[in-house]
């Protein structure tokens, strides 16, 4: 990447996304803007539920510009696909080059993400690609990051993991075959301090639910 080079990172709130922010800062990477998808009329980001409010902290705390799309409840593929196409035509149009994730090893999922961007001449960039995912764990809590896990999917990892600290002890007791980095969809977290923040974000834990399969912990914003 140049200095020439006009980035927007795809954003989830999580830790991968932070790390992703962190890499590209390291390297004085221009990022343009951090893009969100929402999910309405929660309006809460998609698969993370997280409330937008706290996502705009972060963005606000980080010192960059949010792009939210905004996708209906049981979003189709079809109608996913063409909100995000006009969203990369408009980054085309303010001059981005690049389209940046925080995905770790999945093939399939880069190959979508750059199927996804052939029609804009956009090029993706994986800035923590092949990373090895237990070190990329520890040295984001080392680093003074701090997250929540927001989401757990029972299939993968126990409900009794939803709502802790994503820390050194957590890492420590995961079982076996659960990807440090959650990278599967094992769970989600929710980055509230850091070195990319100019602020911490100051949340506390709301209530945990199970919804479509999935354990979510609420978080309540406290400013």
């Amino acid at each position: 990447m140049s200095q020439s080079d006009k980035i927007v990172l795809s954003w989830s709130g999580g830790k991968d996304s932070a790390m992703a922010l962190a890499t590209l800062q390291q390297y004085d990477a221009p990022v343009h803007a951090l893009l969100t998808t929402v999910t309405d009329p929660q309006r809460r980001i998609s698969m993370h539920g997280v409330r937008e409010e706290l996502l705009r902290q972060q963005a606000d705390a980080a010192g960059l510009p949010l792009r939210v799309v905004r996708i209906p409840e049981a979003c189709s593929d079809a109608i996913y696909e063409n909100l995000f196409a006009r969203e990369t035509d408009a980054l085309k149009e303010e001059g981005v080059d690049r389209y940046a994730f925080g995905d770790l090893f999945l093939q399939d999922v880069r190959d979508y993400r750059e199927r996804q961007l052939g029609r804009s001449d956009l090029k993706a960039v994986f800035p923590l690609w092949g990373l090895d995912t237990k070190q990329l764990a520890e040295n984001f809590v080392r680093q003074g990051f701090q997250a929540i896990v927001v989401t757990v999917d029972p299939k993968q990892l126990d409900p009794s993991f939803i709502g802790r600290d994503y820390d050194l002890q957590f890492l420590a007791d995961l079982p076996q075959g659960v990807d440090p980095c959650g990278e599967r969809g094992e769970f989600h977290t929710f980055v509230h301090a850091g070195p990319i923040f100019r602020k911490s974000i100051a949340v506390q834990r709301g209530e945990s639910s199970e919804r479509g399969g999935f354990y979510f912990q609420d978080l309540l914003p406290l400013a």
